[in-house]
């Protein structure tokens, strides 16, 4: 019985060491997690600035086609409707307006005549029109567009009842 005592005790020596190497690794596990949690925050917060900045960059890449147009506009309105030229101007700053809108992947939606699709229409009011089928667009109020196939802004329309 004596040698039983013993071993209890053994086992109790061998415990606190085995608890501290223990205790040890669970620190060191924790201070591990702790600096990848605070890298995780700092890369977080890095790509955020970074995706800010990209926004701003395209943002402004955007704007740099529309100042030529802008700037067309400007002389136009600065210019007295001297007609046949005035138009023409009009005409080719709305033909630059859409070379930028085609080259983003802009496309106006169609309207008048097509069938209603709430999808890509808003009814703003609904009218009886004769030889006309229910449902169909009889006047556009507002222009709509999607960009890459989707909706951006829906056309706001006049529906026949």
């Amino acid at each position: 019985m004596a040698d039983d005592k013993q071993k209890p005790e053994e086992k109790n020596d061998a415990a606190p060491s085995e608890l501290e190497a223990c205790k040890k690794q669970a620190e060191e596990y924790l201070n591990g997690w702790k600096r990848a949690k605070a890298d995780y925050l700092n890369l977080k917060k890095e790509n955020e600035a970074a995706g800010a900045e990209l926004a701003q960059f395209v943002a402004g890449g955007m704007l740099m086609k529309f100042l030529p147009i802008y700037d067309g506009l400007k002389k136009a309105c600065a210019m007295e409707n001297s007609g046949d030229k005035w138009v023409e101007g009009i005409l080719n700053i709305k033909k630059q307006f859409e070379e930028v809108f085609k080259k983003f992947g802009v496309e106006e939606i169609k309207t008048v005549g097509e069938k209603f699709n709430p999808e890509f229409h808003e009814a703003v009011s609904r009218q009886k029109k004769e030889g006309v089928e229910v449902d169909m667009i009889i006047e556009e109020v507002g222009g709509g567009y999607t960009m890459h196939g989707k909706v951006i802004l829906a056309a706001k329309v006049i529906v026949s009842e």
